[in-house]
């Protein structure tokens, strides 16, 4: 029931009219890993917004053994790259760590270097003029496999109601070859794939997601733990509210 072509138009032309009112002049800046939603943003923003306004930024921490499929993509839309090597920032802040806590914990080092990341294209964003794409899409959200302030961070979020299944649709329609859509993302740290860490496939999970149904009670039962955990992701900040008077 999906359609995929009408979807991406739509995404077009909000990308479009997003940046008419929030980007006039301005050039999408996204980080590029060579898989699947960085590689569907970026095509998305280059028929939107034309090529030659799209950056794609890509953020090795040292060697990527995988950083040629960045590349290609990037060759692939005919977008401008650049490379900005994470490495030392990274390195940088866990000896910190180390030095004043004596230990680091497994999910600290995992998310140190995606905020480094959002750091380094908002410190792109504002050197060519720019607005930050996020790249996040709704399975992962709805579960929280992100990175609160790095990841799910950015200026516009094309991608965050759709499911992986549709983003790959998505990409189809775009006319994206099979190396860019289909690409199994590993986790960089373990060389796990996102669905070994998950514990449950993605088509488990898109079907969930819009349908309420699950075969699989364990599945299931993994699937609502990491969403209630993580709901606090796909809230805005809670402010307290004060009742003093702003002048606009």
């Amino acid at each position: 029931m999906f359609d995929a072509e009408k979807v991406k138009n739509d995404i077009v032309k909000w990308i479009r009219d997003w940046f008419q009112e929030n980007g006039k002049g301005c050039k999408a800046v996204i980080g590029i890993s060579g898989g699947k939603d960085s590689s569907v943003v970026a095509a998305l923003c280059a028929e939107a917004l034309g090529k030659e306004n799209v950056i794609g930024v890509l953020m090795p921490r040292g060697e990527q053994f995988d950083i040629d499929v960045s590349h290609a993509l990037c060759k692939h839309l005919g977008i401008e790259s650049v490379v900005m090597n994470v490495a030392q920032a990274c390195d940088g802040i866990e000896a910190e760590m180390l030095k004043q806590f004596g230990d680091i914990s497994v999910q600290t080092k995992t998310n140190i270097p995606p905020r480094i990341r959002m750091t380094t294209l908002y410190a792109v964003c504002q050197t060519v003029g720019g607005r930050v794409a996020n790249t996040c899409n709704l399975s992962e959200d709805y579960v929280g496999y992100n990175t609160i302030f790095g990841d799910n961070a950015g200026d516009f979020s094309p991608l965050s109601r759709l499911t992986v299944q549709e983003v790959k649709a998505v990409g189809r329609a775009l006319g994206l070859p099979s190396m860019f859509v289909d690409k199994v993302p590993i986790d960089g740290l373990q060389g796990k794939t996102d669905e070994d860490n998950l514990g449950f496939t993605y088509e488990v999970l898109d079907k969930y997601i819009r349908t309420g149904v699950c075969e699989d009670p364990d599945a299931k039962e993994k699937i609502d733990r990491k969403h209630q955990m993580n709901l606090f992701k796909l809230r805005p900040m809670p402010t307290f509210e004060y009742e003093g008077e702003i002048h606009e």
